[in-house]
């Protein structure tokens, strides 16, 4: 008569084996399998744990054997299936990706799992598989820009070289308008956020006007000096370099980090700027508002108070762009840019002859 194989389980496996057997966090097979050794090591027999278990008696005696042989690894892990690779399976899933990387559907943009499917005639379980296998995401995409500007290079390492080695007895300074801030009233009150369901607004709202955000932030503190005007001409950027120059330190030149908005360059803008030495403009190239830090800024507000507040006039929109700009200041932070100048360029150029490589096809 066969006898079953002796087990013998020793203080640290049963206390893992009897953490996997409650099966709090652990699969159902894997509890199984631990109640399996734990009957087995007291001395159970095979048919007496099957029956305890509601178990087949030969699963009972495979696990057995497979802890006498590896310990606990012999029964955490699954072993490998017998049988041929699915090769038809795998030339599917090939086709899948290919398809999906490589061309576009009839009279559509991207390739939706069911339409795939059709045309590959599998089935849009399949496919949903292979692109979550793969990290593929045809309903989704992402936007991007290269700077054509011809000075980009000068520029990257001019502002690169600001933020990683600002100048003695200086301010860097990011400035930026954000132009065209709607105050909207939602048409109906919002239900509010409980247990299982989240905060809602309506879809549509009531325009009460727009205002526009001047805003100068310190790299070096992370404070922020803010105005809102209603219009953004050279004359209220005039406007706002004034304020600047009153909240700053007299003794300190002023380094301006800005973009290639008209306003900007403009002749009367430039001539007051030579009135005051202390202000020197550094432009970042054209198509790269990524390299001028206020816009981190920028967006952190309409991501904590405008897209979601609901305003019935344009004072009170300012009162809450105020009111965040001095919460902001209460307890700024320093804002620090880590990415090198020959990083940079040399993800640029990477990018532009992968584009270029695109283009001549």
């Amino acid at each position: 008569m066969r006898m079953a194989t002796t087990i013998t389980v020793t203080d640290e496996q049963r206390k893992i084996l009897k953490g996997w057997a409650r099966g709090r966090s652990s699969p159902v097979r894997l509890m199984q399998r631990a109640r399996i050794v734990l009957m087995a090591g007291d001395g159970c027999q095979n048919k007496d744990i099957a029956v305890k278990l509601h178990l087949d008696p030969g699963l009972v005696g495979r696990w057995r054997k497979r802890f006498a042989q590896g310990g606990l690894a012999g029964i955490e892990k699954d072993a490998p299936r017998s049988g041929r690779t699915p090769t038809a399976r795998t030339a599917v899933a090939r086709r899948i990706i290919e398809m999906t990387t490589q061309q576009k559907p009839a009279a559509a943009t991207h390739w939706s799992t069911r339409t795939l499917a059709e045309v590959l005639g599998t089935s849009h379980s399949m496919v949903q598989r292979v692109w979550r296998a793969n990290g593929l995401k045809p309903h989704r995409i992402k936007t991007f820009k290269l700077s054509n500007d011809p000075h980009f290079v000068e520029k990257v390492v001019d502002v690169v070289g600001l933020y990683l080695n600002p100048p003695e007895h200086a301010l860097v300074l990011c400035l930026d308008e954000k132009t065209q801030i709607q105050a909207l009233d939602r048409t109906q009150p919002g239900l509010p956020m409980k247990k299982g369901r989240c905060g809602t607004m309506t879809h549509d709202y009531k325009r009460n006007g727009t205002t526009t955000l001047f805003a100068a932030l310190d790299m070096a503190e992370g404070r922020l000096i803010g105005t809102c005007m209603s219009k953004h001409r050279h004359q209220e950027w005039i406007k706002f370099l004034r304020l600047v120059d009153e909240q700053t330190p007299a003794e300190l030149d002023l380094h301006l980090i800005v973009d290639n908005y008209a306003t900007h360059k403009h002749p009367k803008v430039k001539a007051w700027e030579k009135k005051h030495p202390r202000f020197h403009v550094h432009f970042i190239p054209t198509s790269s508002s990524w390299l001028n830090m206020v816009e981190r800024w920028f967006r952190d507000i309409t991501d904590k108070r405008i897209r979601r507040g609901v305003f019935t006039s344009v004072p009170r929109l300012i009162e809450a762009i105020t009111d965040y700009i001095a919460h902001h200041n209460a307890d700024p932070e320093p804002y620090t840019w880590t990415a090198k100048a020959d990083e940079i360029l040399a993800k640029v150029r990477r990018a532009r002859a992968v584009l270029n490589n695109v283009q001549s096809k």
